[in-house]
């Protein structure tokens, strides 16, 4: 698929998407139109799956006729297949397809209730299984009942069978292995509406071009890795991306606490085609309730909610995660917690880095404890990086990135790199463009020194600074302003005065010719 036809299916969604628009606020027919697509593509991936075992039979899964002794054979035995490969099951009645061409039928077909009755029998079809788990109320935020929808059932039914019968138009191309084509799309959506949903963006989506640099980063000079983890994974997106950037990734690991986000990032994954034994998504609080327990992680990645607030508990200086720093994060910053929490996870050959906002880089008290005792005892730190402002949804502070190594291939220094300057203006966002990533990443992987925006600073040098990390006192950014020369400034003062005298002059003419006084 080139890169028209990609556009074009994006435009497609997001115009079907925006039939919901004006029912409801974008939170919620974000919810639905993603739920959609979703049951689209598990009923088009079973479907697919189920002709290729009907294949010797020469018969077509939509085709069999589900009262019928013979045909109900047939469907028990796909089921069982299907739900050991693709961890959950669908009736040939029970297609996307189907469903939306009964809505659509000459006869005006209300098919509210068979939708509703198959959303909550994908989920049923799992249990007892080891896909139960992962496909738990996945649907639970798609009320198709809801009066948003429309006043009245049939208002309902009428919006429902429109956006159903427009995306059975699409090909999501499923049948091509090699693409991600649907995968791509449904990263588009979210991306759409991170930037329509201000502030609350943060809690789902982390910018594609922010991601890019994370995933790269924890990726470099790895092929594969054995796992990957993020402990505020929002809708999934960064685990993703940073699959993209190697051959294989064995196992996903994360954990959300929104409840509707947590279902989001689930359907991301096996929509990604990511198998349901691969990835394990947790829903409840990181740092008070973690889900992970045990987990070493070769790459870990994270864009936290910044300057967060949590409990602080004195209970936690007992808890592995925290008890080796002797004081824990404040507890109306939770910035640093979320670092320590993802470095009790790291393996000992694995890098993690952790986008924050620039506090964590100066701030005193417990901070400065944290910050001294993570490079003088541990010497885990090994680059941090400033970024531009105003490149996040819903804030507009600039944010710095911190890189972890437990084994560092250079133990002596820690990388500072100032690419805040490095920008495009799209708007009112700042954007990251291809050639400001690759400097940034080429300029960890190769740790250069660069004029005016990276330095490797020595330990020495970090400890002679108090362990402040604020990146100006590493990367002199400083411009010389162009020297003034006062006489010339002087003579031009002259001729300005002496022109103007010229110009009163001539205005006092005009004033006196209208009999007035100038």
């Amino acid at each position: 698929m080139s890169e028209e036809q990609k556009k074009i299916l994006e435009q497609q969604l997001w115009n079907i998407a925006n039939t919901l628009r004006g029912k409801m606020n974008a939170d919620e027919f974000r919810d639905y139109i993603l739920g959609f697509i979703f049951y689209k593509y598990l009923a088009e991936k079973m479907e697919i799956y189920a002709n290729s075992i009907l294949e010797e039979d020469k018969i077509q899964f939509r085709n069999i006729d589900e009262n019928t002794a013979e045909g109900l054979e047939y469907i028990e035995a796909i089921r069982e297949e299907a739900l050991e490969t693709l961890g959950y099951f669908l009736k040939p009645s029970e297609l996307f397809s189907e469903i939306a061409k009964r809505g659509n039928s000459d006869t005006n077909t209300f098919i509210l209730e068979d939708l509703q009755k198959i959303l909550t029998n994908i989920q049923l079809s799992t249990m007892g299984t080891q896909s139960e788990e992962d496909f738990d109320n996945l649907f639970e935020d798609m009320d198709l009942n809801s009066t948003k929808l429309g006043k009245s059932a049939e208002a309902r039914n009428a919006i429902i069978v429109k956006v159903l019968v427009h995306l059975d138009e699409i090909d999501f191309k499923l049948e091509h292995t090699e693409l991600d084509v649907l995968g791509d799309a449904y990263e588009y959506l979210i991306g759409q509406f991170a930037s329509g949903a201000g502030k609350k963006a943060g809690e789902f989506y982390t910018p594609q071009e922010v991601s890019k640099i994370l995933a790269k980063i924890v990726t470099t000079g790895k092929n594969r890795l054995k796992s990957v983890y993020d402990p505020t994974c929002g809708s999934g997106s960064l685990l993703l991306r940073v699959a993209r950037e190697v051959k294989d990734v064995n196992n996903f690991y994360g954990q959300e606490m929104n409840r509707t986000t947590y279902n989001l990032a689930r359907m991301n994954m096996i929509l990604h085609g990511v198998h349901y034994l691969k990835f394990d998504i947790k829903q409840e609080d990181t740092l008070e309730h973690p889900q992970h327990e045990g987990l070493l992680a070769e790459a870990i990645v994270a864009n936290p909610p910044f300057s967060a607030n949590w409990s602080a508990n004195p209970l936690h200086l007992s808890n592995e995660r925290f008890s080796q720093y002797g004081k824990l994060a404040p507890a109306s910053k939770a910035d640093f917690a979320f670092v320590q929490h993802m470095i009790h996870h790291l393996a000992e050959n694995g890098t993690m880095a952790i986008v924050l906002p620039h506090g964590v880089l100066f701030r005193g008290s417990a901070e400065l404890h944290i910050r001294k005792y993570l490079i003088e005892q541990k010497n885990y730190l090994d680059a941090v990086i400033g970024l531009p402002a105003n490149i996040f949804y819903g804030t507009g502070i600039p944010t710095c990135i911190l890189v972890f190594k437990k084994c560092k291939e250079d133990p002596d220094h820690i990388l500072f790199i100032d690419a805040s300057k490095e920008f495009e203006k799209v708007k009112n966002q700042n954007m990251l463009r291809e050639e400001h990533i690759n400097k940034i990443v080429e300029t960890y992987r190769n740790r250069t020194e660069i004029e005016k925006y990276s330095h490797l600073a020595t330990l020495q040098e970090v400890a002679e600074n108090d362990y402040n990390l604020n990146i100006p006192r590493y990367v002199d950014t400083f411009e010389a302003e162009e020297e003034i020369d006062i006489q010339v400034v002087m003579q031009e003062i002259k001729s300005l005065e002496a022109k103007r005298a010229e110009l009163d002059k001539e205005i006092d003419v005009y004033f006196k010719e209208l009999g007035l006084v100038f």
